[in-house]
């Protein structure tokens, strides 16, 4: 299991106001963004996430994935249930059922097919926030399986996304009232040996069906929306900017 424990200094600012960066020393995963110390955050065996008991959805979810977990061979149908490790509130099957919305992973349960566990535990609430159905199926999964080729091409991807929230006024579903999403990231960084590249994806969470690339944007754009360091191990001049040619 991975284990990350990071220590930071209490937090007080506004919801966009940009989370400090730890240090090395604090950190040890290249993935697990900054967060403050009053963040739910819990760790399993094929991802970490930081649980919100007000929208009932990840914050964030953050992951490594490497080129020997996408050729795992596990099959297991889905099997979504609260999260033992987090604390009430917490959202159920019950608030996604006759929503309209899809049950949808930050996590996929495509990149952990190398350990039942890691499949059964990336059905977890903490994982999902109610996607678009359309865009789950169709933009959302081009990304995730582009991130499986990428993870092969490099040996490994680190992978950070989570939902975004732009009004003050959230759409609701269910009787514990989960939090609809407005828009989603997910940013990706690759060791290059020399340093780190990265790219991020902002996408509407509405019907959305183009490339990945129509929906690629720097990571620096993101963090500036949810007001967090997504790769505080990352150089601030390789988050500034992407170069297509190394994610086509």
């Amino acid at each position: 299991m991975k284990v990350t424990f990071i220590l930071m200094p209490l937090l007080v600012a506004a919801c966009t106001a940009r989370l400090p960066q730890p240090s090395a020393q604090e950190v040890q995963r290249v993935e697990i963004p900054a967060y403050a110390p009053d963040e739910d955050v819990v760790t399993h065996l094929g991802y970490t996430a930081s649980y919100n008991h007000t929208t009932l959805c990840p914050d964030w979810v953050a992951w490594e994935l490497t080129d020997e977990e996408t050729r795992g061979e596990f099959e297991q149908q889905r099997q979504f249930g609260r999260d033992p490790d987090v604390d009430f509130p917490k959202a159920s099957r019950e608030d996604y059922s006759n929503s309209g919305w899809d049950k949808g992973h930050m996590a996929p349960h495509a990149d952990m097919k190398w350990s039942r566990q890691a499949m059964t535990e990336s059905d977890y609430f903490t994982n999902i926030c109610p996607q678009n159905r359309e865009m789950n199926a169709q933009a959302w999964r081009k990304i995730e399986e582009l991130t499986r080729r990428l993870a092969r091409r490099y040996g490994s991807v680190y992978v950070v996304c989570g939902p975004v929230y732009d009004s003050a006024e959230h759409r609701h579903i269910g009787q514990a009232c989960v939090h609809v999403p407005d828009r989603f990231f997910k940013a990706l960084a690759i060791s290059t040996g020399d340093g780190f590249s990265t790219v991020a994806f902002l996408m509407e969470n509405n019907y959305q069906n183009g490339s990945p690339r129509s929906y690629a944007v720097t990571v620096d754009s993101v963090e500036a929306v949810i007001g967090r360091n997504l790769f505080p191990l990352v150089p601030e001049a390789a988050e500034a900017e992407y170069d297509w040619n190394v994610w086509k």
